[in-house]
């Protein structure tokens, strides 16, 4: 009998690293924001990540086509997975659950078709 496991495909594997990246990004961004984080944390990690991005020097220079921009691209994704995780627990936890609520939220809103019913009229 064959198994009932679905198969991704490498296309399906690229859309949801892009989507995790997405998710990653605006997290990084709540958590740069918010006041219970630590500002030693919030200028080590993104500090860094952004002195290597504006930096002259580089690992793979960005004249080499497509590998001097993935570098940078990989940089991005590890800098913000380490800022995450130096972040406190209980804060990253509940910014996923706002990000999450949002994205429901958004989601259902788009599904139902809200209408706005009004009345106007023109002002001479």
């Amino acid at each position: 009998m064959k198994s009932q496991q679905r198969e991704t495909t490498p296309r399906q594997n690229q859309a949801s690293l892009l989507v995790e990246l997405v998710r990653n990004g605006r997290l990084v961004w709540r958590l740069l924001r918010d006041a219970r984080v630590a500002t030693a944390t919030k200028l080590l990690i993104p500090g860094l990540v952004g002195a290597y991005l504006l930096w002259p020097v580089d690992l793979l220079p960005d004249v080499i086509p497509f590998l001097g921009q993935i570098d940078d691209l990989v940089l991005l994704a590890l800098g913000a997975k380490l800022f995450i995780q130096l972040c406190p627990p209980e804060i990253v936890q509940q910014h996923r659950t706002d990000l999450a609520d949002r994205a429901s939220a958004s989601r259902s809103a788009e599904v139902e078709g809200e209408v706005v019913d009004g009345e106007y009229r023109v002002i001479e």
